[in-house]
């Protein structure tokens, strides 16, 4: 039993039980635990960021929880905030974020704009057992960028993809789909330690890449995209997507099969590309979580004609991704588990280190991003993070109508604050501001200058509970 909580339940030699303590059911349980033995060194205990949800111990623990996109995970230990209720046998959860934003980007020759905008996204998840070792979890993801981001993108000096008004989007990032996702998983345990999934989803994320910027904890405060996101994680919202997985301890191994063509300009509805919905694209991921405080992934993709006004050009995806998350402050805790009635941890450092490849199968272009971002939480309520990045850009920068082929790398250097306050029993809310300097490679000194920046202030809106 550990000596701490001996000590906080007898505070003075020859004193009685600390009645503020709650040693009573503190001294029961770890003698239960202790009277077991080590078969429940990864037992699950309630988390203290989603009452009355386990707080996750193993891989196979994090994947049966199905909070990011996709069948995508981070470490076990990252926090989430969400709500959550049980209704029969079901368990409903809510999460979602809204940021309220004024953007201002500047470069030279009036390069820069500012828009005011708000990305956002909800995600409702219906969650139940099937039979004695079954799971079956419904989910969907919904945004209303559509109708928050006026003129089809905001602005975002460097970035570039997809289109607008049937022009490719230069110096801007469009918006997400109303619908993000919609889908089905099952996950069936074949035994203590290994675990079948399947995931059916008329929109949903394929097995490529870490969780998507939008869900992955170390982006979180972040209400603009990564200039690296076309190379690293723009699948998250593909059609017709079919996974299956199979975990054995740590690793995990998954393929998919997707329909391969980005999403249309036709953000409210599921509109057909050029080449249909079929299934035309497949991927394959490979997933290694060997402690609660780190993940890491490698996955390959054939992607079948991506760019709507590239059509019949095939691009072949390469990712590799470390995800690392750590709690502190919390107290009295017993082998990583925090214990019912302790208070929960007062700080968390999630990070992660990317790279994402794309090459053009047609003319041979092929493009390098690289990220690293950090998220540092301190009393509960401070957020302070960072985003450094190194993105290859094309001659679709200088002219939207020429054939693209990479011409540099810019580096950008991102830097950001905000404060929780909870302005409703469930809601909380973040004012903040984030800054950007970009250096501008060679070739495109002439048109941005060398230093353009980008500054963005903001209020978050978060459930919470």
């Amino acid at each position: 039993m550990p000596l701490s909580v001996i000590e906080s339940c007898f505070p003075s030699r020859g004193s009685g039980l600390n009645p503020q303590a709650n040693c009573s059911r503190r001294i029961l349980l770890l003698s239960a635990l202790a009277a077991l033995g080590p078969s429940v060194a990864h037992a699950q205990v309630p988390s203290p960021d989603m009452p009355g949800m386990p707080q996750a111990a193993t891989l196979i623990d994090t994947e049966l929880q199905h909070t990011a996109s996709g069948t995508s995970i981070e470490p076990a230990s990252t926090p989430m905030q969400m709500l959550m209720h049980r209704e029969g046998g079901w368990t409903l959860m809510l999460h979602g974020v809204a940021f309220a934003a004024d953007t201002q980007q500047q470069a030279a020759h009036q390069r820069g704009a500012d828009k005011l905008l708000s990305t956002n996204w909800i995600m409702p998840m219906a969650r139940r057992r099937l039979g004695s070792r079954g799971q079956l979890t419904l989910r969907t993801m919904l945004s209303l960028e559509p109708a928050t981001i006026t003129g089809r993108f905001y602005p975002e000096l460097f970035q570039q993809g997809e289109t607008a008004f049937g022009h490719p989007i230069v110096d801007g990032q469009h918006p997400h789909d109303f619908v993000m996702e919609l889908a089905a998983l099952f996950d069936l345990r074949t035994s203590e330690r290994t675990l079948l999934s399947l995931y059916a989803a008329p929109v949903g994320d394929p097995a490529i890449g870490p969780t998507a910027y939008p869900h992955r904890q170390s982006a979180s405060e972040d209400p603009i995209a990564a200039l690296g996101h076309h190379q690293q994680d723009s699948t998250h919202i593909a059609f017709n997507v079919l996974t299956a997985g199979f975990t054995w301890r740590t690793l995990r191994i998954e393929t998919s099969g997707f329909h391969g063509a980005e999403p249309t300009e036709a953000r409210w509805q599921v509109q057909p590309s050029p080449n249909g919905l079929a299934i035309d694209s497949a991927s394959t991921r490979l997933t290694w979580s060997p402690a609660p405080s780190l993940s890491a992934q490698y996955s390959i993709a054939q992607i079948a004609s991506p760019e709507a006004l590239s059509p019949g050009q095939n691009q072949r995806r390469q990712t590799a991704s470390v995800m690392l998350n750590r709690s502190f402050g919390a107290r009295q805790q017993m082998a990583g588990m925090a214990m019912p009635g302790d208070s929960p941890a007062t700080g968390n450092w999630a990070s992660t280190l990317l790279w994402g490849q794309t090459r053009n199968q047609t003319t041979g272009n092929l493009e390098n991003s690289y990220l690293l971002e950090s998220l540092l939480q301190l009393r509960r309520r401070n957020h302070l993070w960072t985003r450094v990045e190194s993105a290859a850009r094309t001659t679709e920068l200088l002219n939207p109508a020429a054939p693209e082929t990479a011409i540099g790398h810019v580096q950008a250097y991102t830097l950001g604050y905000d404060r929780d306050y909870r302005i409703l029993p469930r809601l909380l809310a973040a004012p903040g501001a984030q800054f950007t300097l970009y250096r501008t490679p060679g070739s495109l000194v002439s048109t941005y200058g060398r230093d353009p920046f980008g500054a963005v202030a903001f209020v978050r809106f978060r459930f919470a509970h």
